[in-house]
């Protein structure tokens, strides 16, 4: 069995009560009598962890604002799907729409087509291509995979690895989080010239499609110093892969990004002395929806952008950012 199902089941099913909840009452009225607003949430692909603790968020927010209605979709890492759910919450007349997009290109034209109608719409975590949106909220992503880079240029250099190869399981191609977290990573490792990519593949951010990939890496590698997986799933599929194959890498340095504050998650896994090291990636669902309110209800004019802060997760700073972030 897939091992983070139980999480993802459990944040699938807080997703469904908190939005059954903040959907509970007669449409376009809220108790004291104010308009009610309807928001359309269109996810990329509910099977991540990180995005379904993203859909939880929202609907955790939106809980707390009986003059908000969401509802959610699910695209399953279809581009197609995913313009279908966007054409069809235009059609039913939503107030705004959120969208977290599968890809970039394949979603530009219909967000700027909702846009063009007049629809605010906030772009959350991954981008489209151009300008013809509300408000893009998210982390710095070339950022994070830079910070990695420099991390692992120190860490090749003071553990004397020469040359000091690198396996990377970068997260969907044409989606903007893969090609920043890559880019920033390399730019990161140029620091020093030791540090080599020796085999990198597109996992499209899913644990088990990784591991698969991973055992692969491995075996065609024999030395690999350091895993650089663009998430927290992807980094334990390469832990699983090595003891696939019966593959010592206790002396491997494996990176992650998420740090979702969950019994399986990202920091967890760092306490746990699994993955070496991860770095916060916000979510942004609550602040979707804080600025969701702001833009309806008082006819505000958000930022073009939000960006979120991250934070480097190891084992001696873990237990305090999992507490920090409501980890329990």
């Amino acid at each position: 069995m897939h091992r983070r199902r139980p999480i993802y089941l459990a944040l699938i099913l807080l997703t469904a009560a908190l939005a059954a909840c903040a959907s509970a009452q007669p449409p376009n009225s809220s108790p004291s009598g104010a308009k009610k607003f309807r928001i359309g949430m269109s996810q990329a692909n509910n099977a991540e962890p990180w995005r379904a603790a993203m859909n939880a968020q929202i609907a955790a927010a939106a809980a707390t604002r009986p003059e908000l209605e969401v509802t959610f979709t699910d695209a399953q890492q279809n581009n197609a799907q995913q313009v279908a759910d966007v054409e069809q919450f235009m059609s039913s007349g939503v107030d705004l729409l959120i969208i977290s997009p599968n890809e970039a290109t394949p979603l530009t034209n219909v967000v700027a087509k909702a846009y063009d109608k007049g629809i605010p719409v906030i772009v959350l975590d991954r981008k489209v291509n151009g300008e013809k949106y509300t408000m893009w909220i998210g982390a710095d992503n070339r950022l994070i995979g830079r910070k990695a880079g420099e991390y692992v240029a120190t860490w090749c250099k003071a553990q004397m690895r020469v040359p000091c190869g690198v396996i990377e399981l970068r997260g969907l191609e044409g989606s903007t989080p893969a090609l920043e977290r890559g880019d920033g990573f390399r730019e990161g490792i140029a620091a020093n010239a030791n540090v080599k990519i020796i085999a990198n593949q597109n996992a499209d951010w899913i644990y088990d499609k990784a591991i698969s990939l991973a055992e692969a890496m491995f075996k065609a590698n024999a030395a690999v110093d350091v895993v650089y997986g663009h998430n927290d799933p992807m980094g334990e599929a390469a832990i699983t892969a090595a003891k696939n194959i019966s593959r010592d890498i206790s002396k491997t340095l494996v990176i992650g990004i998420d740090a979702l504050p969950t019994p399986d998650g990202g920091i967890q896994s760092v306490l746990n002395r699994r993955l070496s090291i991860t770095y916060v990636y916000p979510t942004g669902g609550a602040q979707a929806i804080e600025w969701a309110a702001k833009i309806l209800e008082e006819k505000a004019t958000p930022p073009k952008e939000v960006v979120l802060e991250t934070e480097e997760v190891t084992s001696a700073n873990a237990a305090a950012i999992y507490q920090k972030y409501g980890g329990k």
